[in-house]
């Protein structure tokens, strides 16, 4: 039987095949990984103009309070996350995830505060699992509604605003991680100033009948092109951003992996609402003392890429082991190869030398401050 046969097809898989998408499975549905112009050109063409992406497979959650009050919800969902979303306002969005008992990361995630409820964007390949795990736990306080009929677009890079404005002009008024609900070709989608590239740019909910006439509005204009998953995918390693399943997973804490930043004071020690999530002694205790590893950037001599899994020594003899590889390739925004991986702790800091080991040889790689390039986004 043909494996692509047995996958699940977005809303926009017929124009995937127009536009002469290749695609290759992804977290159970048929993707395009790339078009005609190939990977590197779609990289930097989003770098330098704009590019739209399907990311329709991600999960798209309402929690709403059966008090009807979105403080309520709130609460509830700070019992899942190391988030402050009560003091979310109505029309933001923030970056949170999921811990297990062990202060492991479940799945990364989206919280915007919608008024009356909240939505949540959930990764693809976690969906069903984080939409069990709310239910689990959240159905008390909240009503749980998976949209299954709606699409998700992203439009990335400095001419995205110039892009969308043709559609709705007010877009220019929008900063980053603000959420808008707008009328585009008459039909009212869910808008972020938000994304996974390191540029500017918005993520669109939008119901599924109208995305392709949505998304070849976008493809119109002449900034614009159809990017696939393999530049997504170097976009957000050069950006220093998190892939779930390869940089965090249920091994690594947010301490760890570097995305302590998302804790807010209020989930902290002394904070108004201290721990009260899963794992927050762990995380709170590292918050405090520090992890035993790592997650940092990791900058390969030469121009050979260092690939995922690759090991981390010490020495270049290969005999003090201090970590591992979790994302690499080539960055064709900053020309030459970028990594990101754990390290022991006493072998983060930046400019520290490493070497990983690449075929039986071990290539020198630099601890590298995070991001590879200077992010864009609209503040």
């Amino acid at each position: 039987m043909d494996d692509h046969l047995a996958l699940k097809r977005t809303p926009l898989y017929d124009l995937h095949i127009a536009l002469g998408a290749r695609m290759v499975p992804f977290a159970g549905y048929d993707m395009p990984v790339q078009y005609p112009a190939g990977v590197l050109k779609e990289h930097l063409h989003t770098r330098a103009s704009a590019g739209l992406f399907d990311v329709s497979h991600m999960g798209q959650v309402l929690l709403k309070p059966k008090s009807g009050k979105v403080d309520d919800a709130a609460l509830a969902l700070e019992t899942l996350v190391p988030v402050d979303i009560l003091a979310l306002k109505e029309g933001r969005q923030r970056y949170g995830f999921f811990t297990n008992a062990d202060g492991g990361i479940l799945d990364d995630l989206m919280i915007t505060n919608r008024g009356d409820h909240l939505f949540v964007v959930v990764n693809a390949a976690c969906k069903e699992n984080d939409i069990a795990h709310m239910r689990a736990h959240l159905s008390e306080a909240c009503t749980i509604g998976v949209l299954e009929d709606r699409a998700l677009l992203a439009l990335q890079g400095p001419r995205a605003e110039a892009v969308l404005a043709e559609l709705w002009a007010g877009v220019s008024g929008m900063k980053f991680m603000d959420v808008r609900e707008i009328p585009l070709l008459d039909t009212l989608c869910i808008v972020s100033r938000s994304g996974y590239s390191g540029e500017d740019g918005f993520e669109i909910s939008v119901p599924a009948d109208k995305a392709e006439a949505l998304a070849k509005a976008l493809l119109d204009h002449p900034d614009c092109q159809p990017i696939g998953l393999g530049a997504r995918d170097s976009l957000r390693l050069e950006a220093g951003l998190c892939l779930y399943g390869n940089d965090i997973d249920t091994t690594t804490s947010p301490v760890e992996g570097a995305i302590e930043w998302a804790i807010q004071k209020a989930r902290r020690a002394g904070g108004d609402r201290e721990g009260g999530f899963p794992g927050s002694a762990r995380i709170l205790s590292e918050l405090a003392n520090g992890p035993t590893r790592r997650r940092v950037g990791l900058k390969p001599e030469g121009k050979a890429p260092v690939r995922g899994h690759a090991k981390l020594f010490a020495d270049a003899d290969g005999k003090v082991e201090i970590g591992e590889v979790t994302s690499g390739g080539f960055g064709p925004t900053v020309e030459g190869p970028v990594a990101m991986g754990y390290v022991h702790a006493d072998h983060a800091a930046v400019g520290t030398q490493a070497y990983a080991e690449v075929r039986g040889k071990f290539l020198p790689v630099t601890v590298s401050a995070l991001p590879f390039i200077t992010p864009t986004y609209k503040r």
